[in-house]
């Protein structure tokens, strides 16, 4: 009787999920509330590695209070691109401390790309794809290495360019959740009101959407709640959510610097 065939080693190299997972899981949660398919998710375990993405912006508090009530200890992570508004930061801690997040993580650019691509700290005026892509992008692509599925809290009411955002998407391989993305501006609200939760100290001043410091500014009554990002560029995503193209490295010379 000869030798059985010898099984030929291989490396499983496919992506931990792919569009037919996404699918069934859009089809599965259809109309359920958000936060029964959140905690159903977490219960089950098949997300593996997870973790929310989270800017602490004006509307970031909802999303948190539901994941947390659900179970504190999902990581929580933060891109810190060192240009925050100091409300910001000081509106991340209130809301760890008060939702009793367990896991809040920060992520930050890597000084060394700084020191390369960004020196004087002002690419943000003359390239903000590059200083987007170096100071958000790059940090959270690091924190999510790890991770099989993160969640994300996109809405469509937000922008026209996010419109139909479905629970449940593919990024990269991994899953990505918008638990929120069918809620609209009323929705957010009601929750707000309803468990009394803390407002970003900025949102009174006329910021509906808080981003880095530099590039972002007030919303004038009728315009778009994002209209304050990047007032003023053809830009509308950092390149978390949707890709940017940079432009290539500005020389080294100054040539590119802002004239104020």
């Amino acid at each position: 009787m000869g030798e059985p065939a010898r099984k030929i080693d291989t490396i499983d190299v496919r992506p931990d999920f792919v569009q037919a997972d996404a699918d069934a899981l859009n089809q599965r949660f259809e109309g359920v509330d958000t936060s029964t398919m959140l905690k159903t998710l977490f219960d089950e375990r098949r997300l593996g590695e997870v973790a929310v993405v989270s800017s602490f912006g004006t509307e970031s508090a909802v999303l948190l209070h539901l994941v947390a009530a659900v179970d504190p200890t999902i990581p929580v992570t933060f891109v810190d691109t060192l240009k925050m508004f100091p409300e910001t930061l000081a509106y991340r801690d209130t809301l760890v401390r008060q939702l009793g997040i367990k896991n809040s993580n920060v992520v930050e650019p890597e000084a060394a790309v700084l020191a390369e691509k960004d020196s004087n700290g002002l690419r943000w005026s003359y390239d903000p794809d590059g200083c987007c892509e170096i100071r958000k992008v790059e940090p959270l692509a690091r924190a999510k290495a790890g991770l099989n599925s993160w969640i994300s809290g996109r809405k469509a009411f937000q922008s026209v360019t996010r419109n139909n955002i479905p629970r449940f998407e593919i990024d990269d391989g991994r899953l990505k959740i918008n638990p929120l993305g069918d809620w609209i501006k009323d929705d957010l609200e009601a929750y707000f009101a309803e468990h009394d939760l803390p407002r970003h100290p900025l949102e009174a001043e006329g910021y509906l959407s808080v981003g880095c410091a530099p590039c972002t500014s007030k919303v004038l009554p009728g315009e778009d709640p994002r209209a304050g990002r990047w007032r003023g560029w053809d830009k509308s995503e950092c390149g978390i959510h949707e890709d940017v193209t940079p432009l290539p490295d500005a020389d080294d010379n100054g040539a590119n610097d802002p004239i104020f």
